[in-house]
């Protein structure tokens, strides 16, 4: 007997697919840009510092309040984007960026770089980055696909760590930090230009992607805090949050105070984007296919042992060098296998909003990392203490991840509702 065929409502549609290939080119374009520009931040420290004749602690606080306003709004863009779509809060967001870095080239104080690189700049990441372009893509690609393609765009995106940051340190040697923030506020506009590929209402998604998921969003905000998964994903979140931002912004100035060569604290940050790109990817693929908890345990395992040995091997551009590749390989490998794990257990249609409040627990930790690295310089005039938190940290998450239960939230209906029955019935 010959199979009947499909119906034509179950096979994906070509112009699904073409949208979903168009969303995750654009998305991936709107993140590297953002993400770029904010992993140069690190190379304007010294510069502007000498200029504004502030401490590192006062640039480390800025960006530190950008990590913070940048979560804080997170959740509040994820829902926006998730009931109008992404592409207005991309457009937004990317206009606040370009706003922020251009008015941070007037500004002659630390109170007005808190308010520029700190307030606008967070804005603007918190409408630019992973919830809000996550959110659009994995709403367009199946279960099955889901976790490879979060992974593509995020290596596509991590592209601008490796493409960014050395073009701002040869226009930064070249012209200086204000010419340059300038340059990075013009290309920051760009995003704009790529949010129509992101554009159209969260409903408007292919049938195989539909599950079994809240049908308003104060039901899926109660679902997710009934979960202790939730929570402790949450929880572990953070301490990505602050290993990344300290690092990022720290590092630099940590090479120099050991007399590396000039090239090297923009060399490290490029590398890391170079080898995030695969990193990511690999993560997405391996979330497709083992277990995504035990994956994200297993990487906070690997980045605690990475920063060890960098602590007690001689610092050296060889050393810096292995550091950074190995470091980005890991470096948001976390993001598609967080934003992955929020989709399987909760769904896609408010993934948004529900991975935008994981986030915030990340940048709540990028908040700390970025702030206590330079308060502790500024009293110590060390950052050892900074890195041994890191590395203790990282093992907390290890073991916050490893629990984690990954049933999707419908199974667990499922299985709820056939525990009563069978209760009802012996009764």
């Amino acid at each position: 007997m010959v199979a009947s065929p499909m119906p034509a409502s179950q096979t994906p549609s070509a112009k699904m697919r073409s949208r979903a290939r168009a969303a995750l080119i654009f998305g991936a374009l709107v993140i590297a840009l953002a993400l770029g520009i904010r992993q140069a931040f690190g190379l304007f420290l010294e510069p502007v510092v000498r200029d504004f004749e502030i401490g590192r602690a006062s640039f480390g606080f800025a960006i530190a309040l950008q990590n913070l306003v940048w979560g804080l709004a997170q959740p509040f863009a994820g829902a926006f984007a998730d009931r109008y779509g992404s592409g207005r809060v991309i457009a937004l967001g990317s206009a606040l960026y370009a706003a922020g870095l251009a008015l941070a080239t007037v500004s002659r104080d630390a109170v007005a770089l808190d308010l520029t690189l700190g307030v606008l700049i967070g804005l603007g990441l918190s409408g630019t980055t992973f919830a809000v372009v996550l959110g659009a893509i994995g709403r367009l690609y199946p279960p099955e696909r889901r976790s490879v393609a979060l992974g593509i765009g995020t290596a596509l995106g991590s592209l601008g760590l490796f493409t960014v940051v050395p073009g701002a340190q040869l226009l930064l040697e070249g012209y200086g930090w204000v010419p340059t923030f300038l340059v990075l506020a013009c290309a920051s506009t760009l995003g704009i230009v790529f949010a129509p590929g992101l554009a159209g209402r969260p409903e408007n998604r292919s049938d195989e992607t539909r599950l079994s998921e809240a049908g308003s969003l104060g039901e899926a905000l109660n679902q997710a805090r009934r979960h202790g998964g939730y929570w402790l994903l949450t929880t572990g979140f953070f301490v990505c949050g602050f290993q990344l931002a300290f690092i990022a912004t720290h590092l630099p100035a940590y090479l120099s105070d050991r007399a590396v060569a000039g090239w090297v604290a923009g060399a490290v940050l490029a590398v890391i984007g170079l080898f995030n790109i695969a990193g990511s990817y690999i993560c997405g693929v391996i979330g497709a296919r083992m277990s995504k908890s035990k994956s994200l345990a297993w990487l906070y395992i690997a980045r605690s042992a990475i920063i060890l040995a960098f602590l007690v091997l001689p610092i050296t551009p060889v050393s810096a060098l292995v550091f950074a590749a190995l470091m980005g390989l890991l470096w948001v490998g976390t993001v598609p296998l967080t934003s992955g794990l929020v989709a399987q257990i909760f769904g896609v249609r408010y993934m948004a909003t529900l991975f935008g409040i994981v986030f915030l627990a990340h940048q709540i930790g990028s908040f700390l990392g970025a702030w206590l690295g330079g308060e502790v310089y500024e009293a110590t005039g060390s950052y050892l203490p900074v890195w041994i938190a890191s590395m203790a940290l990282g093992l907390v998450a290890a073991a916050l991840h490893w629990p984690i239960s990954e049933r999707p939230i419908s199974d667990q209906a499922i299985s709820e509702q056939g525990g009563a029955a069978r209760s009802d019935a012996v009764a």
